[in-house]
């Protein structure tokens, strides 16, 4: 059944506070936000999409709007992009504005982007703390109010690449390899997959977690800055800007369309599984066996059994639960602009 717009309220605990916990719609309180369209899809949900301001939960939540569902954008960031979505503020490292907002507006889903996003551009203390309370409190809000899916954006950098002294055991890195956290940014991801695994062990809801490669929001094949400053095509033209993230990437849209198939086939896939989504081809002019030695710690005899394109990373796990497969390429891509 269609959800309606309503938005409940939690219920109340007796008769004198019905006037406090009376459900309201979502324009009595979101003010100069249009109200979304009721989808009549039976697989309609209500998702809630934390960093809903950033480039990927922008993408997030239009391409889950555009299927239907009812999307809902909080973030600290006023929102500047759209004004399609109902948006609110919220400081989700406080524990009690978390609940209150999750009991605000009782998601069905919840999708967690926000976060510090890199490492080391603010103090370690706080990037640890920031990121892994805010997980931490997104995940206990919903167990407590029986929110039925929670997606964790993790990051790739849970590897370790970047340290110095890192040399994967394989590649390409898939789930099975092992992590090695080296600063607060990528402790702060591990901690985030140990909360998603370990809500998932509770049985109640479900948790997961993905880890999505370098975003590239649409406009940003057009020349538009990515995330950290630069240009997609200064990251060809320079491989040492690219070999810092092992010249992964992935299309804003793609990532998009892995959380939307996650959340709609979440019967199917086991809970507190973590997944890597990312593009099918290296963000490179030339092969990753050449590169990689090159720029990175990889040493050569692990970068050639990587041919062509071929990227660092495997996605195979997605495409095998739940048929997920990345449908954009830079080289597609950055042909649209010439």
């Amino acid at each position: 059944m269609a959800r309606s717009s309503m938005r409940w309220t939690p219920h109340a605990p007796d008769d004198r506070q019905e006037a406090l916990y009376r459900p309201v719609t979502i324009s009595e309180t979101d003010t100069n936000v249009p109200v979304p369209a009721q989808n009549t899809k039976e697989t309609s949900m209500r998702v809630l999409v934390t960093g809903g301001s950033g480039r990927l939960g922008h993408t997030v939540l239009s391409e889950l709007a555009d299927q239907g569902h009812e999307m809902i954008s909080v973030d600290t960031a006023p929102a500047t992009r759209s004004k399609r979505f109902p948006a609110f503020s919220a400081d989700l490292s406080d524990a009690g504005e978390c609940y209150s907002t999750l009991a605000r507006y009782r998601p069905d889903a919840v999708v967690h982007l926000a976060a510090i996003p890199a490492p080391f551009v603010r103090s370690e203390i706080t990037t640890f703390s920031v990121n892994s309370q805010m997980a931490f409190n997104i995940c206990q809000s919903a167990f407590d109010l029986g929110i039925g899916t929670v997606l964790a954006a993790s990051s790739p950098t849970v590897m370790g690449y970047g340290n110095p002294s890192w040399v994967p055991s394989y590649l390409p890195l898939d789930e099975e390899h092992s992590t090695a956290a080296w600063n607060a940014y990528t402790l702060s991801k591990v901690a985030t997959e140990n909360m998603i695994k370990g809500f998932a062990s509770r049985g109640a809801s479900r948790f997961y977690a993905f880890r999505p490669c370098f975003v590239v929001a649409p406009e940003e094949w057009h020349g538009a800055p990515t995330q950290g400053g630069g240009t997609v095509h200064e990251r060809l033209t320079k491989p040492e800007l690219a070999a810092s993230s092992l010249f992964n990437y992935v299309d804003a849209r793609d990532a998009a369309d892995f959380v939307r198939l996650l959340l709609e086939n979440v019967d199917e896939v086991p809970s507190g599984e973590t997944f890597f989504v990312c593009a099918g081809d290296a963000l490179a002019e030339e092969p990753l066996s050449l590169l990689l030695p090159r720029y990175t710690t990889v040493p050569t005899e692990l970068a050639r059994t990587l041919t062509g394109t071929a990227p660092a990373f495997s996605t195979r796990k997605a495409e095998r639960l739940l048929g997920w497969r990345p449908r954009h390429n830079w080289r597609t891509e950055m042909g649209k602009t010439t």
